[in-house]
């Protein structure tokens, strides 16, 4: 698998555990990509639903993906600090189409002072009667949620003070 170079703009894709696309993210920019790890920078991107509808961003944002953990992380930068969307799913792939992972519903908000927010369990438990999630599935995301509850308190990887400052001021050089 090959992966795009620093400072070339990359598609993000989001899918469900049935395959349908559910959202696309149009143009973020590398700042570090490997076999484990991409880091990406965007500001006000569009981003389309898989029904159709598009938005834009509100904000400059840094993405967190690994290839070992079930979530992912954007740091959104705003005027009264950092806040955190986490998204439970699975570790990303990269094709020369886009950065991929299935999204698995359960997502964290975590707010500037580091308190954090589990969202959208009525959500996940409707889409795995839907989507049939084997019970393996629901044992890796639990303990997902579990070993993200924990970098957020311990404050490791995007979590870590002036981890998002610092790939901002990469992203800024790339603008």
């Amino acid at each position: 698998m090959d992966f795009p170079t620093v400072g070339s703009t990359i598609e993000v894709q989001s899918y469900k555990h049935n395959g349908t696309l559910h959202r696309v993210w149009e143009e973020t920019v590398v700042l570090k990509g490997t076999t484990h790890e991409v880091i990406g920078g965007n500001d006000r991107i569009l981003v389309e639903e898989s029904d159709g509808r598009k938005w834009r961003t509100r904000e400059p944002a840094i993405c967190y993906f690994t290839s070992d953990s079930w979530f992912n992380v954007i740091g959104m930068i705003r005027n009264d600090g950092i806040y955190y969307y986490c998204n439970l799913g699975t570790p990303f792939t990269y094709d020369t189409e886009a950065l991929k992972y299935i999204d698995y519903d359960l997502d964290i908000k975590v707010f500037p002072d580091m308190t954090y927010k589990l969202l959208d369990e009525d959500e996940f438990d409707l889409h795995k009667r839907q989507m049939n999630y084997p019970e393996e599935v629901e044992i890796i995301l639990r303990k997902a949620v579990d070993e993200l509850v924990s970098w957020i308190s311990s404050q490791k990887g995007p979590f870590e003070p002036g981890f998002i400052e610092y790939w901002y001021e990469r992203f800024l050089q790339h603008r």
